[in-house]
């Protein structure tokens, strides 16, 4: 294990150029205090947990200081927001602190959130606060525990500077890593700018960063597109499958990795509605949880506009068309190992759509209904999670179907409960968690967000005296009002 001063950094995109990033220092915060750290995290690279606790740490994560060879960037991009498009945005309260080498050779970004004002901040006082880096926190870690693709969180730092919101409320630094920080957004700023020199600089670096498979096909570009539909097709069917809800799909918000980045007003479903709009500032739910799939597609094909200098359109198109495929394919083998199924049925997907009808009309627990449902056989299963629904009849009528389906399985008792709960969390971030944490950070108290990290980095597994992180939200915890407001 390494030393904070040990860490060996690569400024990979900082070399790219000035039209790329501009180098910008962080502005510390005052008082730096840790608030939580990911030891996982941490050890992506190859760090010792226990330097979380030095004086160094905080330091470093809140702008004190820097590594010798760190070299701190805002990078540029643009991207459409809610389906307009603005031309510049940019790092406009973070900064890339340089790239990492890890002991296996990993590159990981070092990306500080509420670092200060850029030359991106368009009016912002950069800062972040401690309530949306905590929920980042925690939603980036938890995701990934989920085997959910997403970006990764270090640590949170807090202090006394003073910011404005809708209040008054507390600075905070969050420490976010990523593999790349390229986001859709960067192809679109050089294409509507007219920069096709720089566009394809930066095409090449990330096809030869991040793809370096593709560079061995004969169309090495549409070979990296494809692979990029492929992982978000992939990265979609997670989140639809476990019942996340980003809140933002902007294609500044979209990772050419494939992974979920940046968080804002996201929220995993408490009941199923198929409705749902987690983002208090989407007032027409364009980024409701049914939506997240066509605009996943609609930004991947704002992003094949971008590329147009560089790939024929008719390519382009082609490979556009293999994401809802991808997605269905992905989708139904997640909800089908969710059902504590094993071999594929043409009739699967009917079964998953008739589900989830009768739980949207019985406002069903999303992710406590697969957990109970593999807690005993499935007649006994059945008849536990069946006092759920309001429409009884519905419900027979589909458990009939599962259960006859579940008949069918070879083997189908042996490890069903191993199974189902492998992949079936017990625990999930919900909400209401999130602000009970939160509130007791604000108030000095960061015992309750530690804890609550901790459960979550182990979401399958029941863990003793934790009950109280397993339970259906009180109704106040149910409809708590999330904006874009950091």
């Amino acid at each position: 294990m390494k030393t904070l001063d040990q860490l060996s950094f690569d400024t990979r995109f900082a070399r790219l150029g000035d039209a790329f990033s501009v180098e910008v220092l962080p502005d510390p915060i005052a008082d730096p205090r840790l608030v939580v750290a990911s030891p996982a995290a941490m050890a992506l690279l190859d760090l010792d947990p226990a330097v979380a606790e030095q004086p160094l740490f905080a330091e470093l994560f809140s702008g004190h200081k820097l590594w010798e060879g760190a070299e701190p960037r805002a990078m540029v991009y643009s991207g459409h927001q809610f389906g307009g498009y603005t031309p510049r945005l940019g790092d406009g309260r973070g900064l890339l602190l340089g790239e990492v080498v890890n002991e296996a050779g990993e590159h990981w970004d070092l990306h500080l959130k509420g670092a200060g004002q850029t030359p991106f901040s368009r009016m912002g006082d950069g800062r972040a606060v401690l309530r949306s880096s905590i929920r980042e926190f925690l939603g980036s870690e938890a995701l990934h525990a989920l085997g959910i693709p997403s970006s990764r969180a270090l640590c949170v730092i807090g202090s006394s500077t003073v910011v404005w919101r809708e209040t008054q409320e507390r600075a905070a630094m969050l420490l976010r890593l990523a593999q790349s920080h390229v986001r859709f957004g960067h192809f679109e700023y050089f294409y509507y700018t007219k920069q096709p020199e720089q566009a394809q600089q930066l095409l090449d670096f990330v096809l030869e960063q991040y793809y370096p498979e593709c560079q061995e096909e004969s169309l090495p570009y549409l070979a990296m597109f494809r692979s990029i539909v492929e992982r978000n097709a992939e990265l979609i069917a997670h989140w639809q499958a476990y019942g996340f809800c980003h809140g933002v799909m902007n294609t500044d918000n979209m990772s050419i990795l494939g992974i979920t980045f940046d968080f804002g007003p996201f929220a995993f479903l408490d009941d199923f509605d198929a409705n749902f709009v987690c983002n208090h500032s989407d007032d027409r739910g364009r980024y409701s949880y049914s939506n997240q799939v066509p605009i996943a597609h609609w930004n991947l094909s704002a992003l094949a506009q971008a590329l147009t200098p560089f790939i024929e359109v008719e390519a382009l198109q082609e490979a556009l068309s293999l994401f809802l495929p991808l997605y269905q394919a992905h989708y139904l083998d997640l909800m089908r190992r969710r059902l504590g199924l094993t071999t594929a049925e043409e009739d699967d997907m009917a079964l998953v759509e008739q589900l989830l009808h009768c739980m949207q009309r019985g406002g069903v627990d999303y992710t406590l209904f697969f957990r109970h449902l593999g807690e005993q056989p499935v007649e006994a299963a059945l008849q536990v999670v069946r006092d759920e629904f309001v429409d009884l009849a519905a419900f027979d009528q589909w458990a009939e179907a599962y259960g006859a389906r579940c008949a069918r399985e070879p083997n189908n008792a042996e490890g069903r409960r191993d199974r189902m709960h492998a992949v079936n969390p017990l625990y999930i971030l919900r909400n209401y968690l999130a602000q009970q944490a939160i509130e007791a950070a604000e108030a000095g108290d960061y015992s309750v967000v530690r804890e609550l990290h901790q459960v979550l980095s182990r979401p399958f597994e029941a863990q003793p005296g934790m009950q109280a992180y397993a339970q259906r939200p009180p109704d106040w915890g149910k409809h708590l009002e999330i904006s874009c407001s950091s």
